[in-house]
């Protein structure tokens, strides 16, 4: 731990002229606060050189209020701040020429979590997209990424299998803030927005969020505390299966059951593999909603032991390959719907490829999986070099 104090990208902003004059469109949720947990959209609302003219949310909507993934939110109208809120999780996904008309700029303030699965990455690119479309220039307020700027693991997704939660060639844990994400997005895939990015002062990239100075606020209904964020880089792939990812419990993407399970005998197993900086805890819950909502599951929680050493992804495909074995007949791979995508498997949609699900079905061991995602990550790298702004 240490006493670091972050200066985010937010204050600079707000410090500065940048905004003076202009009309902003804000895209933001709950998490978008400063050190006085006092939110943007309040700062620019009572800004006296600049006019807040709309308000954008992601998914889960502006104030988060929507829990459950795939559920869209409505447009709706800011009492308090007295302008029109647009959300880009309902009938569309990207700010449409109405919505943009009459504003100067975009601000971007949310707070990512570091991993490529996560939507409000690609609301961010979808706002470039749609910005360079209409003439308007982009400010990406920069946010620290939670689990450090130091660590890249997973699989990097496959043309041909890009959905709303994979949209570009990354893998699966990226190290990158949201600012150098816009700027990879931007320069390295293409497209192409006048893009501004604020960045932090005092964020090193070791820094993992409990290091900050910062308090965390949910980021998404789903990612209540920072521990959350340390194990969703590989527990959201369980989304994938008929196993349950803890949703509808206070612990999600830790705790992970299904029915057919022995939780001590399956953390214990877990706990022979000699995973490094991981411990499994046997652990037995019943989800109040969504998979099994009702029903006694039993299986683990993921303790992270080790920040340096822990490795989120291939310990979670450790666990698939653990769930399947536990009672092959009854896993499942779970079918589609998933995030807009009505033919590709989920999993597929989560893994970017269909490698993971079919070196898992052939017997394939984790840390063989793991190997092979050296080469693709090792290319990623390359690119992201380009970008990095600390």
């Amino acid at each position: 731990m240490t006493d670091a104090m972050v200066v985010l990208g937010s204050e600079k902003l707000l410090a500065s002229t940048a905004l003076h004059g202009a009309r902003v469109g804000l895209v933001s949720n709950p998490a978008s606060v400063d050190r006085q947990l006092r939110h943007i959209a309040d700062h620019l609302a009572g800004h006296p050189h600049t006019r807040l003219a709309a308000l954008f949310g992601p998914q889960h909507g502006f104030r988060s209020d929507v829990q459950d993934n795939m559920i869209e939110t409505r447009h709706a109208h800011d009492e308090v701040r007295r302008v029109p809120v647009y959300s880009l999780y309902s009938d569309v996904r990207e700010p449409t020429a109405e919505m943009l008309r009459g504003l100067d700029l975009l601000v971007v303030d949310l707070q990512d979590v570091g991993v490529r699965i996560y939507t409000y990455i690609y609301t961010l690119a979808n706002c470039l997209k749609a910005a360079r479309r209409h003439g308007l220039k982009v400010i990406v307020c920069d946010r620290p990424n939670p689990i450090g700027g130091l660590q890249i693991e997973g699989p990097v997704l496959v043309p041909g299998f890009e959905s709303f939660v994979g949209m570009y060639p990354i893998p699966m844990r990226h190290g990158l803030t949201i600012g150098e994400i816009a700027r990879l997005f931007n320069e390295e895939f293409g497209l192409g927005a006048k893009l501004e990015v604020v960045p932090m002062e005092g964020w090193r990239r070791e820094m993992y969020f409990d290091e900050t100075g910062l308090t965390w606020i949910i980021s998404s209904p789903n990612i209540p505390t920072f521990d959350t964020t340390t194990v969703y880089p590989g527990a959201v792939l369980f989304e994938g299966t008929n196993v349950s990812e803890g949703r509808g419990t206070t612990r999600p993407s830790e705790l992970l059951g299904a029915p057919w399970v022995v939780a001590e005998t399956f953390a214990a197993g877990m706990n022979r593999r000699e995973l490094p900086g991981v411990f499994f805890r046997p652990a037995l819950f019943e989800p109040t909603f969504q998979k099994h909502a009702g029903k006694g599951c039993a299986g683990c929680q993921i303790h992270m032991l080790d920040r340096r050493t822990f490795r989120p992804v291939e310990a979670s495909v450790a666990l698939l390959e653990a769930f399947r074995a536990s009672d092959p007949g009854q896993f499942r791979w779970k079918e589609p719907p998933y995030e807009y995508e009505f033919e590709k498997m989920p999993i597929d949609c989560l893994a970017g490829s269909s490698a993971l699900r079919e070196q898992i079905d052939a017997g394939v061991p984790a840390h063989e999986i793991a190997a092979s995602w050296t080469a693709p990550v090792d290319a990623f790298e390359r690119a992201r070099a380009q970008v990095l702004l600390y």
